[in-house]
């Protein structure tokens, strides 16, 4: 199915995760620069200082020097140059559009339906990439039956509630069996810094598919583009059979 032609943009994006404009900042530098020091440190003490001092910072790195650094296995990425956060007990989702049965869900809501567990590569469109990732979640087929689709609906929009995140899914592509609203990951909560507490995970898609931070999943007529695909991403980024980026958003 392809998509509706994107609306305009003023000027184009850099790739997923680099924060428009945004340099390395002086914390950044001096972490490099310190690391001879946190060498004689244990692995796991390196790790963590890795994790709690530069990756909120290397989030917001548009160089790519960020990415040289061992931090946990993922990158990090924000495109608001922020990670938002949500309290787990004040979470809500809203499912909408065109359906049955509008629905608020909070999370024990979520952790109450059947839970799918799904062990995959999780790969980012910028050439990164994370073997056998853990993740636990609703299969998002089985929340579109609670609510029931309208036969109109075509597609799943989905919003981020960091105010700026979209994204798109086909609805038979949003039916497939490995596409998950997580709730956790690698055995743990899902964290802010990874999208939490819900977060979307699209296994069979490069990384800017699986919506961070996930507030309303709309049913819609249409394919509705998302944050990057309006930025000329490719809206069907099946991993290895799309580079991610095109010509047009088409």
């Amino acid at each position: 199915m392809s998509a509706p032609e994107p609306e305009p943009e003023p000027a184009p994006e850099p790739a997923p995760g680099a924060s428009p404009g945004t340099p390395v900042g002086r914390r950044l530098v001096l972490g490099l620069i310190g690391l001879g020091a946190v060498g004689v440190a244990t692995g796991a003490g390196i790790q963590r200082w890795f994790d709690d001092n530069l990756g909120p910072i290397a989030a917001k790195d548009s160089t790519g020097l960020a990415s040289l650094l061992p931090l946990g296995n993922f990158r990090l990425y924000t495109v608001t140059g922020e990670f938002p956060s949500v309290a787990n007990a004040k979470y809500r989702l809203r499912v909408e559009g065109l359906i049955e049965a509008p629905t608020v869900l909070t999370l024990a809501d979520l952790e109450a339906m059947p839970a799918t567990d799904l062990t995959r590569d999780f790969q980012c469109v910028t050439g990164w990439r994370v073997a056998d990732v853990e993740w636990r979640g609703v299969l998002l087929r089985d929340l579109l039956d609670l609510v029931g689709v309208s036969p109109t609906a075509k597609a799943v929009r989905f919003t981020s509630f960091d105010g700026e995140y979209t994204e798109s899914l086909t609805l038979e592509q949003a039916r497939r069996d490995d596409v998950l609203v997580a709730y956790r990951l690698q055995g743990a909560p899902i964290g802010a810094d990874h999208g939490g507490p819900v977060r979307l995970y699209v296994a069979p898609m490069y990384g800017y598919k699986s919506c961070k931070w996930l507030d309303t999943i709309e049913l819609t007529d249409r394919v509705m583009v998302g944050y990057w695909e309006r930025r000329g991403y490719d809206p069907d980024a099946w991993v290895g059979r799309s580079n991610g980026r095109t010509d047009s958003a088409t």
